[in-house]
């Protein structure tokens, strides 16, 4: 007996039809807004040797990043969830590509630096957002093929550290032996947005509020309009009591489920407060204090290498937390804050570390610090991102992932605080007590944790 296939059903194979890898195409994006964030931070020493600028006035202008950043991430949300990924992202990197332009000036003009530096903030707060919920929902069917929703949003924080690991170094070689330093180090990234933004071109539109089929259709009206006539005739023909008691059938029908609904909402939120906010700070916190503060404490022994080993330093943090990936994966299958109390304990031996290597000034001990610190970062990065997309429906995702991704770049704030509390303590303490805090919210999010699971 001969067995034809149906016309139009794929091969029956085992295996997934192929689809475009989609969610490759825009995670380039996220690389180009990671780039764009470190590229700048690798350059500190330069600015502060090439142009005369003060300690505080670097770590001014590394903080007024976050002014632009964290307003841009929680209007991008709604913002993304209403009009599309597409316009938000592509806006976004426009806004990127003329921060870069203006740095790109900053030595002509150096108050050209400050509004850079806050477009750049904008720019990435606005990518982060659209394009971290764009890369998790083309990785989804029907676009992609992740085995579960945490891995796919977990991809869009291996694009990102992908560019905070490559642009930091770049701009760092760059500027160590390329004429015009402080210009041609920006130009890498004006080529990766550019590549970022053709290749994404034709990569669909995921939000559900843009793709969500229609709830009607034109047989399906006809066929509820007969309907309501139908009903309206039988009303009349009822009587008023059995059509009061009806209605009070469906009203008592329709509060547990109003209430159940409204009783989850309250559990998520319960949930991202207590399990995901006390460790958003730390995700950026401890990657900034790594490439913004301790390279300049320890390159007394560098001789005049400093700018190289400070882009070593940007890139070995980041790419550090790319290395933890598979091991953030077997961690969240354990257990839901598995990766958070590993994060955080990685982050209180890395500061631990690297007060030992600033108390003695050792460069090779700050370089391990800082990968410490970066399996640290790449840790509770995956532990938000896993978090936020179990929680958040899939009309809100966009908005609940600019909550997250707005807390954690308030670590940016992290070396301007280091500047002003030396004039009070010594750096080492200071990393101590930073060891410290870690320490006491990893207590905090363990017990919460075992809470939750009983």
């Amino acid at each position: 007996m001969t067995i034809t296939a149906t016309p139009g059903a794929p091969p029956a194979t085992g295996r997934h039809p192929h689809r475009p890898r989609h969610w490759l195409r825009a995670g380039w994006l996220m690389t180009a807004s990671g780039w764009s964030a470190n590229q700048f931070s690798a350059l500190l020493g330069a600015y502060r040797a090439d142009l005369g600028l003060t300690t505080a006035a670097t770590t001014g202008l590394f903080a007024i990043y976050v002014l632009g950043l964290v307003p841009a991430l929680l209007l991008a949300g709604p913002l993304a969830d209403r009009h599309g990924r597409r316009p938000l992202v592509y806006t976004a990197l426009a806004v990127s590509f003329v921060s870069t332009c203006l740095l790109m000036a900053g030595p002509a003009a150096g108050w050209l630096l400050w509004p850079g530096r806050f477009l750049t903030g904008l720019g990435a707060g606005a990518l982060l957002t659209a394009g971290s919920a764009w890369v998790k929902e083309l990785s989804c069917p029907p676009h992609g093929t992740a085995a579960t929703p945490g891995a796919a949003a977990r991809r869009s924080g291996l694009f990102l550290s992908a560019g905070f690991a490559s642009g930091g170094l770049a701009a760092a070689l760059i500027a160590q032996w390329s004429p015009y330093p402080m210009v041609m180090a920006y130009v890498p990234h004006l080529v990766l947005a550019t590549a970022a933004a053709v290749s994404a071109a034709r990569v669909p539109e995921t939000s559900p509020s843009l793709t969500s089929p229609p709830l009607t259709s034109p047989s399906l009206t006809r066929t509820l309009r007969l309907h309501n006539v139908n009903t309206e005739g039988l009303r009349r023909v009822a009587s008023g009591g059995a059509n009061a008691a009806k209605a009070a059938k469906g009203q008592a029908a329709r509060a547990p489920a109003e209430g159940a609904g409204e009783a989850g909402r309250r559990t998520r939120t319960r949930s991202f407060r207590r399990l995901v906010l006390p460790v958003a700070p730390w995700v950026f916190a401890a990657p900034a204090i790594a490439f913004a503060v301790v390279p300049g404490l320890v390159d007394a022994r560098l001789d005049g290498w400093g700018t190289v080993y400070a882009g070593i330093v940007t890139a070995v943090t980041p790419g550090a937390g790319i290395l933890v990936a598979p091991l953030a994966r077997r961690l969240a299958a354990r257990h839901r804050i598995a990766n958070a109390v590993a994060g955080l304990a990685a982050l209180v031996l890395g500061f631990a570390v690297d007060a030992l290597a600033v108390a003695h000034t050792q460069p090779a001990v700050a370089l391990l610090a800082a990968a410490l610190l970066g399996a640290g970062y790449g840790l509770c990065v995956a532990h938000g991102l896993t978090e936020v997309a179990a929680l958040a429906p899939p009309h809100r995702l966009a908005r609940l992932t600019a909550r997250f991704w707005s807390v954690c770049y308030l670590g940016f704030c992290a070396p301007y605080a280091f500047t002003l509390l030396t004039g009070a303590f010594s750096p080492p303490a200071i990393l101590i007590a930073a060891a410290v805090l870690a320490a006491l919210t990893l207590a905090v999010v363990a017990l919460r944790g075992v809470r939750t699971a009983s």
